[in-house]
């Protein structure tokens, strides 16, 4: 049975579901930064998924990343499924700005986490439910 990994459990905010992934939100406010999570036991790499989970978990990443892209006005977007601290399988989705604190270096261990407000979540929050509810398009607006 999947169970989420304690470590996402504690850094993350739960925001949806996609078909095959959970869709979670780092609580570190420097960065527009989503983690998905194939729900699948006991996966620590992409090539362990099936075919068709591996081609379903590409389109949630693309939908993810265009989301970041259109929506959050990302100059560039990181895509990375590291594992050496969390081994459950996790693709990060992080929309980064030639401004941003860490810029243009890699965001971990680069500074300490500054947690969402509570209003910012609630931005991130209608952020997400539009673009989820716009389904796997995105229109031009």
């Amino acid at each position: 049975m999947f169970a989420l990994n304690k470590q996402l459990e504690e850094d993350c905010i739960e925001l949806g579901q996609f078909e095959l992934c959970k869709l979670l939100l780092m609580n570190d406010s420097s960065y527009p930064w989503f983690i998905l999570v194939p729900e699948r036991e006991g996966m620590t790499e992409l090539y362990e998924l099936n075919d068709e989970d591996q081609l379903l978990l590409l389109k949630e990443s693309n939908y993810l990343a265009q989301i970041l892209k259109h929506y959050f006005h990302a100059d560039k977007i990181n895509i990375a499924a590291l594992g050496n601290v969390v081994p459950q399988l996790h693709i990060h989705h992080i929309a980064r700005y030639t401004e941003d604190r860490s810029w243009p270096a890699p965001v971990w261990g680069k500074h300490d986490a500054l947690p969402y407000t509570e209003e910012q979540l609630d931005k991130i929050f209608d952020v997400i439910s539009k673009a989820m509810a716009d389904g796997n398009t995105i229109s031009e607006e």
